[in-house]
């Protein structure tokens, strides 16, 4: 017995000095984000007015303008983006889905973009846990779709993306806003009522 709490004491210093020792990561300064569709899932999942499961997030790191100019310097055009910071945004659908006549099946994917002046191309990639647009392979691409650049009259601080939609309804837009600038995409989604 004696024996046994000896090594268990040694056991719980050697932790407690591992824990004191051990170093914090520092705040990320394009903190994670997730937006859902329908929009107020986790409430209405919080309040037991969900359906089972959301019919589709979407995943990202919101960096900031920081007085930089973003479209054109900071996110070049004609050059493929990961839509976001760190780690290549993710989009998961629950259900499957179609946009722009593409049919997908219910999964996750990356989204990238080639943002341009009047469109962006927008990239669903079956590539996952990516970090950037470094080792970006368009063999893996599912599909590309140009959407139009509508600008805006105010300035979005933080990259934003989010969905607009009815939570009753089997379709939405998913929204990309920052700097003075804003794409759409449409997306239906195949599910029964």
């Amino acid at each position: 017995m004696k024996r046994i709490l000896v090594y268990t004491t040694f056991l719980l210093a050697i932790g407690f000095g591992l824990k004191a020792q051990t170093k914090l990561p520092g705040i990320d300064k394009s903190p994670l984000d997730l937006s859902y569709f329908p929009v107020n899932y986790p409430v209405l999942r919080a309040q037991d007015k969900a359906s089972d499961k959301p019919l589709a997030r979407v995943l990202y790191s919101r960096p900031s303008m920081n007085g930089r100019k973003i479209f054109g310097e900071l996110v070049e055009y004609g050059k493929v983006w990961r839509l976001g910071a760190n780690e290549s945004t993710e989009i998961e659908f629950y259900a499957d889905a179609i946009i722009n006549k593409t049919k997908i099946k219910k999964g996750r994917y990356t989204l990238y973009a080639i943002p341009t002046t009047n469109s962006w191309t927008l990239i669903m990639n079956k590539e996952l846990n990516t970090w950037g647009a470094f080792n970006y392979h368009s063999d893996k691409d599912l599909f590309r779709v140009e959407v139009p650049v509508t600008k805006r009259t105010d300035t979005v601080e933080a990259l934003t993306i989010y969905f607009e939609g009815n939570a009753d309804a089997s379709s939405c837009i998913l929204n990309a806003v920052w700097e003075d600038t804003m794409i759409s995409l449409p997306i239906l989604f195949s599910v029964k009522k």
